[in-house]
């Protein structure tokens, strides 16, 4: 953990919704992190089920903003003041030295990165889907938020931030840093939750996001695709 004084080498900004069963455990595994001089902000987007006082003794930071992934990484990003933010999803771990690794990348010149992914599923369709992700992703230079995007400060303040859209902002952020420098892709793997796939089925899963990505090449509207994923549009 910093002090007040001490600049963070990184700020790991955590947006939260209603987590409440597994906020407690998630932040503890980055305790390593905080110990090791890492800044952790929480950003919750209107919890009904008290997350935000779930995760008081775990964070550094505890901030609210309105509901939606963008908006709250945005805002936890504007209240840090670490030198590179590490933008992790609730249902996502990072590896144990996963600090190390993000300065390994930045040592070597690296603007921003992402890790590969595995999914927490006994579903073996699931294996193919992390590998289609990393594949993808090391192709054409676009992650996903489950692949926990990091990001020098002042990269992420020359292209303006997060799209602030409700669906797709981690594609449009990558769209925006390629055109400073393509990503540093470590094969290091983060592990998120199989449960949206899972809660839904999984085929029926991946034949949506197929769906809303090829909608989101051709130019459909974020906020529609957000209702189609199956999103609450935010309450004014």
């Amino acid at each position: 953990m910093t002090s007040a004084s001490e600049t963070p080498f990184f700020s790991l900004i955590l947006p939260v919704l209603n987590e409440a069963p597994t906020v407690v455990s998630q932040l503890r595994k980055l305790q390593g992190l905080r110990a090791r001089g890492a800044e952790l902000l929480v950003v919750d987007g209107g919890s009904s089920d008290g997350t935000l006082a779930l995760a008081a003794a775990g964070a550094d930071r505890l901030l609210e903003a309105p509901r939606g992934r963008a908006l709250q990484m945005n805002a936890g990003a504007r209240a840090s003041r670490g030198e590179v933010l590490l933008f992790v999803h609730a249902d996502t771990t990072l590896p144990l030295d996963a600090d190390a690794l993000i300065r390994r990348a930045m040592a070597s010149g690296a603007a921003w990165g992402r890790f590969d992914v595995s999914i927490d599923s006994r579903h073996p369709l699931l294996r193919v889907v992390a590998g289609m992700m990393n594949w993808r992703s090391r192709l054409t230079g676009i992650a996903t938020g489950d692949q926990a995007i990091f990001v020098r400060r002042d990269a992420f303040l020359a292209i303006g931030a997060f799209p602030e859209v409700a669906l797709m902002e981690d594609i449009a952020l990558c769209k925006r840093l390629k055109r400073i420098a393509r990503p540093a892709c470590l094969r290091a793997r983060v592990t998120t939750s199989g449960r949206r796939w899972e809660k839904h089925g999984v085929l029926r899963t991946i034949v949506l996001m197929w769906r809303l990505r090829a909608s989101y090449f051709f130019g459909a509207d974020p906020q529609q695709l957000a209702l189609r994923y199956g999103y609450s549009p935010r309450q004014p």
